[in-house]
């Protein structure tokens, strides 16, 4: 272990927040996690992990504190009664294990707590719907209403300082949070004391704060979470205006400002739409406001960004969440200086993804995330082999990395052979497209590590068929092979819309993603139509890609919206507001039906009405064909190696079932962990939490 590079002392520098302290700067701001209430043990794991990490602070996500606040289906934390104090408990032990401070979020999502499991009538500021496309609307509160509400709240802060909770959120961000409908005139159109002027306006945020303070200041830190800026212009929030003015109101009143943007997806852009620190032009005023500690966000995974900040004046405290899912040991390794094994976060929210179609964690860095208590996994400790064998992995790209990595971390001989002349599969084509530049981080963090690992070693330019591979094999002694050959996207346009091929007769060339990473086109001028029946992001890219050089780009598609699933990663408006300001044709609902007579002919899904699009290129985005002939020439219809020599032959990552990036990257480690046993197909493969039944 090194010691810690002079240059980063200021980040292990305590700080006091009201009656409690923080060991250092690093703060886990609250994120959703997908494990919350119904997953108590995993998160607490998770938690662990993070404080042994060296997170001073680690907060909760957003916890409902009554049944008049349920998100469901969303899987949030609850601060509904004892029961709920129990599980929370078992989050703040394993946080105050290493000396870290336990931060809860109590929240009421005002017209966005859809109470679809309490079955409650929903409250608000105003009479409003409840912000789903429910057919239901949210109740303008009552005096009576807000009298509740703030002894709803008094009583959840009470329940956290008696769970052991060190730091309180009042929240009031992302749009989400009801302290902020009221402040907000585009929800708040109360005629009383809590609306009309911006005092009004703050009053329910004034008295939430008074009241924490009296009931748990005491003994606990007391943060805001405010959205200053909501990046709407006069619409909104603005942060040089009523987003300056609210924190001039209550400056000395909490113990800790906790600031950011809103919504969600602007506070948590991904790394397409903003750089690293992209927050500091609306967030900087706040520490010239107030005395009190101020943490803020902006995907800081660089030690010299988040020391800059500190020394500007900008932050006190370096506030993260996908970067804390990406590395839970940061904090540690700049401590340590082990800044190349950092495992930064690429800013692509596949994280954000997992709440948002309820499920646990995913990260396409940290391949261990909420497999902590699952699987027993942590992201920096790997059981050594159990024997000696050598392994030979084709193809690097990110499943084949990942594999060899761990692999030669747990001390097996590897040898990992790429076609061609670099390392990086799907990765490094994509990684070079517009606005993905960060994801090269896959790449680069896993290579890194492979050079250092002497029993590990590369070959680029190494095409290999079934004989060659048993023919290494055999001279190397390696027993087992594993094919992370990757995938290719088919021509054919076979995918969610259409089974069998779309008719073409050949006067409109069809390419796919493929086509233009292998060869260079000149396509200026040239009318490029983008057929997406993928749905995530490639396909906006590419028509981006096109459009820069300087081809007209019509993007169609059967959903309802272009890069429809993008939702999930908060990116499908920045996304189609991109392509628009492109001036690129988005054709919706819309699926092609065949490419004859050098046009693309598009029918619509209901009514079938037909337009025919005269094009030079159609470029498929639809769906991949795993590159698995390697796998069946080595093996017989029931997986057993032909070869004599080989023990074992299996595939990994989009060789065996193609899918995103972070899916490559944990099929390529869970082979890794799982190598030299035999695990029984037929068990759970990992610890279930279950609801006690009396």
């Amino acid at each position: 272990m090194s010691p810690t590079d002079p240059r980063y002392d200021i980040l292990f520098e305590p700080v006091k927040i009201g009656p409690v302290t923080a060991r250092n700067r690093f703060y886990q701001v609250p994120h959703c996690n997908g494990m919350g209430h119904r997953y108590p043990q995993a998160i607490a794991e998770s938690r662990r992990i993070k404080a042994a990490g060296g997170w001073a602070v680690i907060s909760t996500e957003e916890c409902e504190i009554h049944p008049a606040s349920d998100v469901s289906p969303y899987i949030e934390a609850r601060l509904w009664d004892e029961g709920d104090m129990k599980r929370l408990a078992l989050s703040v032990d394993a946080i105050h294990e290493s000396g870290s401070l336990a931060a809860i979020e109590i929240t009421h999502n005002g017209h966005h707590s859809g109470n679809r499991f309490s079955r409650l009538p929903t409250m608000a500021v105003s009479d409003t719907n409840d912000g789903s496309l429910d057919p239901v609307q949210a109740y303008a509160m009552s005096k009576r209403d807000i009298a509740t509400f703030r002894k709803m709240h008094r009583q959840a802060a009470i329940r956290a300082r008696d769970t052991g909770f060190d730091i309180v959120y009042v929240y009031a961000g992302h749009d989400l949070a009801l302290p902020f409908h009221f402040l907000t005139r585009r929800h708040n159109r109360r005629s009383d004391e809590y609306g009309g002027s911006l005092k009004n306006r703050t009053r329910l945020l004034r008295e939430l704060l008074e009241d924490t303070k009296d009931a748990v200041g005491d003994c606990c830190g007391i943060a805001i979470r405010l959205a200053v800026d909501e990046l709407m212009g006069s619409e909104g929030i603005e942060s040089n205006s009523e987003g300056r003015e609210v924190v001039e109101m209550l400056a000395e009143m909490p113990d800790l400002w906790d600031v950011n943007v809103s919504d969600w997806s602007n506070d948590s852009l991904t790394s397409r739409f903003g750089e690293e620190g992209s927050q500091e032009k609306y967030t900087r005023f706040v520490k010239q406001l107030t005395s009190k500690p101020v943490v803020g966000v902006g995907r800081f995974t660089s030690a010299d960004a988040m020391v800059s900040q500190i020394r500007r004046g900008v932050l006190d405290m370096i506030g993260a969440a996908r970067p804390s899912i990406s590395d839970p040991y940061l904090p540690e390794k700049i401590r340590q200086n082990r800044l190349e094994d950092i495992r930064e976060c690429i800013g692509c929210n596949i994280c954000v993804s997992s709440d948002m179609v309820v499920h646990p964690l995913r990260c396409t860095q940290n391949p261990t995330t909420a497999e902590e208590f699952r699987r027993g996994w942590h992201p920096e400790i790997i059981s050594p082999k159990h024997r000696e064998a050598g392994v030979l992995i084709v193809g690097a790209g990110p499943a084949g990395l990942e594999a060899g990595m761990s692999l030669g971390r747990r001390g097996y001989n590897v040898v990992l052979a790429e076609a061609s002349d670099e390392l990086g599969g799907r990765v490094l084509w994509e990684s070079s497209l517009p606005g993905l530049s960060a994801w090269r981080r896959v790449i680069d963090y896993r290579v890194g590590q492979l050079h250092r690992l002497p029993n590990v070693s590369l070959h680029t330019q190494s095409l290999l068929d079934a004989d060659q591979i048993c023919e290494i094999c055999d001279e190397m002694a390696l027993e087992h092979v594993v094919l992370a050959t990757g995938s290719h996207w088919r021509h054919d346009g076979i995918g969610r819309a259409h089974h069998t091929p779309i008719v073409h007769d050949g006067t409109v060339p069809v390419l796919t993603s493929d086509d233009f990473r292998d060869n260079e086109r000149d396509l200026q001028g040239n009318h490029v139509v983008i057929y997406d029946d993928d749905h995530y992001y490639l396909a906006s890219v590419l028509a981006e890609f096109c459009a820069y050089k300087g081809a007209k780009v019509t993007l169609a598609t059967p959903a309802s919206d272009v890069a429809a699933w993008t939702v999930n990663t908060l990116e499908q408006t920045h996304i189609e507001k991109k392509l628009r300001s492109l001036g690129i044709h988005l054709i919706e609902k819309h699926s092609i039906e065949s490419i004859v007579d050098s046009c693309v002919r598009i029918a619509h899904n209901i009514s079938g009405d037909e337009q025919h699009i005269a094009a030079d290129l159609c470029v498929m985005v639809t769906s991949r064909a795993p590159e698995n002939s390697l796998f069946w020439e080595l093996c017989d219809e029931f997986e057993t190696p032909h070869s004599p020599q080989l023990q074992s032959v299996d595939r990994v990552g989009d060789s065996l079932a193609p899918s995103t990036i972070a899916a490559a990257v944990y099929e390529g480690h869970r082979y890794a962990r799982e190598f030299g046993q035999k695990p029984d197909p037929l068990a759970v493969p990992f610890r279930q939490e279950r609801i006690e039944i009396n």
